[in-house]
């Protein structure tokens, strides 16, 4: 019975990932002992079912439990004190990427191609990004995009170090994902969110897996320029997205304490790296 309520703890604490920008749940997994488990499982679902779903459960209530808790004190620092809780995740973001640079070299040298596809997919994801509304007009938050929200979030899982939750930041998809969860929506943001997670666990973690085994270096440079590019978004304000940063009325006392809070981010981000080099 221990055992039962420390993975409801571990769950509720992998929740930080979901709800956090900078915090990655596949991060807080390695950190707790439960990731190599939890990509074994979903990768080869068949093995040991019975016995890796009843280990699960108590982590999946801890999640939903630790979101439903976390949703609405993130979404008052958003309303409230918007520029200096952007910069402080932006921080946390800026944190992780020493971390995710030297992973990305662990199994081969960085060269040329590498770099290639880091700087093209800064610029590239950096410019359709910035221009998605203008692109394809506002993203609405409804049950169907709210799947994509599961799917970048299990992405966040699936690879230690990636936070999706600048990307729903930039989609315009954070706040409705946030209100929904502090209404406790079963129907139009759990189950739409579980189910993207779900299906990216199911479709894309053999294939990365995979990926990782054969294209290790060039995964994690693609991931890096997504995440730069993504987490300078944050900051930069967008006149065509509702959600983005705005410096209007922003006193001096603002910006000041938006440079404190992006250090105290900045070393959050790498700390949480550092414990998961330490215990992955």
């Amino acid at each position: 019975m221990l055992s039962w309520f420390a993975r409801v703890f571990k769950g509720a604490v992998i929740a930080l990932g979901f709800i956090l920008p900078g915090v990655s749940g596949g991060v807080l997994a390695a950190i707790l002992g439960i990731y190599e488990r939890l990509i074994s499982f979903i990768a080869n679902i068949r093995k040991d079912f019975k016995e890796n779903l009843l280990y699960f459960t108590p982590v999946g209530i801890g999640a939903v439990a630790g979101i439903a808790l976390l949703s609405a004190p993130v979404e008052w620092l958003l309303e409230h004190h918007q520029v200096v809780t952007l910069w402080a995740f932006a921080g946390a973001i800026v944190g992780t990427i020493p971390s995710l640079i030297k992973t990305s070299t662990e199994k081969s040298p960085r060269d040329t191609t590498d770099w290639a596809w880091l700087v093209g997919t800064f610029i590239v994801s950096g410019f359709l990004l910035y221009n998605l509304n203008n692109l394809i007009g506002t993203i609405p938050a409804n049950f169907v995009t709210f799947i994509l929200a599961g799917a970048l979030i299990a992405l966040g899982v699936l690879v230690p170090g990636l936070s999706p939750s600048n990307l729903l930041l930039i989609l315009g998809l954070y706040s409705p994902m946030l209100t929904g969860f502090k209404k406790f929506d079963l129907f139009g943001t759990f189950l739409p969110i579980g189910i993207g997670g779900l299906l990216a666990m199911l479709l894309f973690s053999k294939a990365m897996e995979n990926a990782l085994k054969n294209h290790h270096s060039r995964v994690y440079h693609f991931i890096i320029g997504i995440v730069m590019s993504s987490t300078l978004l944050i900051l930069i304000p967008n006149p065509s997205s509702a959600e983005s940063i705005s410096y209007a009325g922003a006193s001096l006392i603002t910006y000041l304490l938006a440079a404190i809070f992006f250090a105290l981010g900045t070393w959050l981000g790498l700390w949480m790296s550092q414990l998961e080099d330490k215990y992955k």
